[in-house]
């Protein structure tokens, strides 16, 4: 049996895979560290101290540039750590030798530090890219404060092996526990004491790894990542959300502007319901689809304005609103609403955030008031990605906000 273990880091492959490390059938193990695109080996027999202290002399500094190197790159050391014999098929070498099994383990492809998400999917990728039968690959759930993961492999540590993993970051990880850079500093819940692991097909790899994406443009690297088209709960919030604008916002009074509509969930709604729309979407690859969406439509027109590019717009027409849904979460500058051609904006917003984020700097604006504050969906737990996590929807809370002056 030989273990491949890939990891960004090499404390990673301590905190997330101990039990890899140390399974008891005094294997091989080579650990390939995607941040310097090296290979360590860890030879058989050897125990957990050796082992240990090996990778505790390539805990590096937090760097500039730390990043995982690509899919072509990981398939190189893949096949250099012997996860693949090029030229041979099948169980057997040449020589007529039964071949060892190899595994392969690494990072969540959803794993919420974005550096570890990416090497996890690239991995996998290059996994997937060779031919033939390849050797078994399992994710690390890894830091995901977010969801909830149904795994495949629990491996509880024994207290010797906590103990072994505490002592590892105290010794070696000193400067990581103050680390302020959230994709590396090393806290009790980077350090678990169950490693859970999970299998994942193509598809069901790549969205999760979108939906950890946020803002990024990865986030479109999948069709429907936050599954609007397939979630009870999205589909109540959309759907209320489109009867509350039109309680107060009749379509013949003129065009809506929805500010990053996506792929044009809300947008369809709002439309059927007599609406004409100027759909806004920054990132390309949802424009795209958004544009294909309503091609030929008549009443939605698509443009790639941010919120930073509408408040800079100015005279007629003035629109009849802008909606402002679930986005506000991503640090703009509340202030370019004062800029909007419109005296109507239709905000959506979890409670949390509406209550520490747009209350606030309410309070304080000269320009606007609150017209009417509605709940469109409660909280909900619902599963993701095809029932492989689950995660808590902490539900959307509608104010409607009116110009005073200006």
């Amino acid at each position: 049996m030989i273990d491949i273990v890939v990891v960004l880091r090499a404390e990673d492959a301590v905190l997330d895979f101990l039990s890899v490390l140390t399974d008891g059938r005094g294997g091989e193990v080579r650990v390939i560290l995607g941040d310097r695109a090296e290979m360590l080996t860890l030879a058989a027999e050897t125990d957990t101290a050796e082992r240990l202290a090996l990778l505790a002399s390539h805990v590096r500094p937090v760097t500039d540039g730390i990043a995982a190197p690509g899919p072509e790159v990981l398939a190189g050391l893949l096949s250099r750590a012997g996860a693949w014999r090029d030229g041979q098929e099948g169980p057997y070498a040449h020589d007529g030798r039964s071949r060892e099994t190899v595994r392969i383990w690494t990072h969540s492809p959803a794993d919420t530090r974005r550096s570890r998400g990416r090497l996890g999917r690239d991995t996998a990728l290059a996994h997937a890219g060779r031919p033939g039968d390849g050797p078994e690959l399992r994710h690390a759930v890894g830091y995901s404060p977010y969801l909830q993961f149904l795994s495949d492999l629990d491996r509880p540590l024994a207290r010797h092996l906590i103990a072994a993993k505490l002592d590892f970051v105290n010794r070696s990880c000193g400067h990581l526990l103050a680390e302020r850079d959230p994709d590396y500093v090393v806290q009790t819940p980077h350090i678990p004491a169950a490693e859970r692991f999970f299998d994942a097909d193509p598809v069901e790899r790549e969205r999760l790894y979108a939906l950890m994406a946020s803002l990024d443009e990865e986030a479109a690297s999948v069709v429907d990542p936050w599954e609007f088209g397939s979630s009870p709960y999205e589909e109540r919030r959309l759907d209320a959300t489109a009867a509350w604008v039109g309680e107060h916002c009749a379509g013949a009074e003129g065009p809506v502007v929805e500010v990053g509509a996506c792929e044009g969930a809300l947008t369809r709604r709002l439309t059927a319901a007599g609406f004409t729309v100027r759909a806004t979407e920054p990132n390309p690859a949802f424009r795209d689809r958004l544009t294909a969406a309503f091609a030929g439509s008549g009443t939605v027109t698509v443009d790639g304005a941010d919120l930073a590019e509408l408040a800079k717009e100015d005279g007629p027409p003035r629109a009849a609103a802008h909606l402002l849904i679930e986005m506000l979460y991503y640090g703009q500058d509340l202030a370019l609403l004062d800029g909007l051609a419109t005296d109507r904006v239709f905000v959506a917003l979890e409670p949390e955030a509406l209550v520490s984020r747009l209350r606030p700097w309410l309070e304080h604006s000269t320009l606007w008031r609150a017209d009417e504050e509605t709940v469109l969906v409660p909280a909900q737990v619902e599963t993701v990605c095809a029932g492989r996590a689950y995660l808590s929807k902490r539900g959307s809370v509608g104010l409607l906000l009116r110009r005073t002056a200006g």
